[in-house]
């Protein structure tokens, strides 16, 4: 340890080394599938990331408040973090991307408590999508909801689930229908209301999240950046409205069908009656949270058993959303 470096330790009260004391004057209220979450920051570039991805929403109903506390840091690094390591033991998840860049998630509490380097507020997508969303969308969905890897539209009056693992084109899917006049709730994330009967899920209507390999099905997307550091994930993120400007979006919808894709290099579009206990099987719900949170979320998504179930197999979007427009027509027919 060198001289320097002995001396700056020692002179640091611990009070600052700990930043116990750092002032978080901002306070901002915000509505992330209409539940209430209380951003509490010390830099407007926070509030703004926050109101980039949640300014669309409103309140829904009257619930616990999760609060989310971020303070930013003088850290000396410009470049762009790496990806977050994330963690979950009991009720703490821990998202820690570098020493400057951190975050812990108390859900037993809905408290979550962030750090960040100043130079990463340049990156506000990045934030954004690896630490405000992480924290408010994982609160929720241990408080709220339940959720579901899977996309949500609706025709005729008929809410699909659009399911399977990724890669099965469940954003491609979800935004074509789109195009084609569908109502829109949800790329590859829906969020079951917990004890809704009928089932309906929760959406972020307002945007919608591709793959890159997604500019050569819509030219409409070329240009679009990506989200920095988001490996694996859909990266081109862009606000709905802004592509289709007559979209209908529909942050609640009612879930009439499970769909799950099969995309295959050469397919007859064809939809296949699947039992609803493969069907719930294949939902996957609280995998990789530990056998406590998955059997909770298995228990909490029954009222999807009285759903209709098919497996979609599938090769082109046009023939695809057809043979789904067929689907919701008999539905309606049959009423």
């Amino acid at each position: 340890m060198t001289p320097d470096t002995t001396t700056t330790t020692e002179a640091l009260p611990q009070s600052e080394t700990l930043l116990s004391n750092t002032p978080l004057p901002l306070v901002r209220m915000f509505y992330p599938l209409g539940f209430p979450i209380q951003i509490i920051t010390n830099h407007e570039a926070i509030i703004e990331a926050a109101n980039a991805s949640w300014g669309h929403s409103r309140a829904r109903e009257d619930t616990p408040v999760i609060q989310i506390y971020v303070c930013i840091t003088d850290g000396e690094d410009s470049d762009c973090p790496p990806s977050p390591l994330v963690r979950l033991r009991g009720h703490l998840l821990t998202v820690v991307a570098d020493f400057h860049n951190h975050a812990v998630c108390d859900i037993r509490n809905r408290v979550a408590h962030i750090w960040l380097s100043r130079s990463t507020l340049m990156y506000q997508s990045y934030i954004r999508y690896h630490f405000i969303e992480v924290a408010a969308l994982f609160s929720i969905s241990t408080s709220f909801v339940t959720p579901l890897h899977a996309a949500c539209v609706s025709r005729h009056g008929q809410g699909m689930l659009l399911c399977g693992d990724s890669g099965t084109g469940k954003s491609t899917l979800a935004y074509a229908c789109a195009r084609a006049g569908w109502s829109y709730t949800s790329d590859d994330a829906s969020y079951l209301i917990r004890d809704a009967n009928p089932p309906h899920v929760l959406g972020s209507s307002h945007q919608v999240r591709f793959r890159p390999t997604a500019r050569t099905l819509f030219p409409e997307l070329v240009g679009y950046g990506l989200t920095p550091r988001a490996e694996g994930k859909p990266s081109i993120e862009i606000p709905i409205a802004e592509l289709l400007p007559h979209v209908v979006s529909v942050d609640e919808a009612q879930v009439h069908f499970m769909v799950f894709l099969k995309r295959e290099p050469i397919a007859v579009p064809e939809l296949i009656p699947i039992p609803t206990e493969t069907a719930m099987q294949r939902l996957k719900v609280g995998e990789g949270l530990g056998r406590e949170m998955e059997e909770f979320y298995s228990s909490c998504i029954q009222h999807l058993v009285h759903t209709q179930s098919f497996e979609l197999h599938y090769s082109d979007l046009h023939p695809a959303i057809e043979c789904l427009d067929s689907l919701a027509r008999e539905a309606v027919r049959q009423v």
